[in-house]
């Protein structure tokens, strides 16, 4: 199975990225194909709705690092979906990549993918909520099966470390794929 994650998070050993890390061990102790790539690292422009993705081949014509993402998303099995509360949303690059996806709604390429969301907030699980809600609404648009959330309370860069618990659920999740 092809796991692939992606890490929303501006901040590399992030809580957002320790956790989605302990997964990724996780799924790997079973054999799995594991990938992970940080958003911000990669150019992602944003739409601009030309809605070219809704002609002939079905793709962005926009020329970023979306077009070398684009197969990796149709590749996997499970896409991990990483990203800290920004006011109550995913981060900017999150919501960027998101945006990028409507490609996928023409051509069905992420029908049957399944999804597991990694959400840290400083709020804690009740803040949760409005983001959960867009990623469902979303998944649900692209056919892709909701499968899992992972919802902590960290703020701090890396606090997770700490939290054992967290980890070890972490881990565990990734162990049951």
């Amino acid at each position: 199975m092809k796991i692939l994650a992606l890490i929303g998070s501006p901040r590399k050993q992030s809580n957002t990225d320790l956790l989605v890390d302990q997964i990724l061990i996780g799924a790997q102790s079973k054999g799995h194909n594991i990938s992970k790539l940080y958003l911000y690292d990669l150019d992602i422009l944003p739409c601009i709705d030309c809605r070219k993705c809704k002609e002939n081949n079905y793709e962005c014509v926009l020329t970023d690092d979306m077009q070398e993402l684009y197969p990796k998303l149709r590749e996997a099995d499970y896409i991990i979906f990483g990203t800290p509360i920004y006011w109550y949303g995913p981060t900017g690059k999150m919501k960027l990549l998101l945006d990028r996806l409507r490609p996928f709604i023409a051509n069905k390429g992420l029908e049957k993918k399944k999804a597991i969301l990694v959400i840290p907030s400083a709020e804690g699980v009740k803040a949760c909520g409005p983001l959960l809600e867009m990623f469902r609404m979303s998944f649900n648009y692209l056919g892709i099966e909701y499968a899992e959330a992972l919802l902590v309370k960290a703020y701090e860069k890396g606090e997770i470390s700490s939290n054992q618990k967290e980890l070890k659920k972490a881990y565990k999740l990734g162990v049951k794929l």
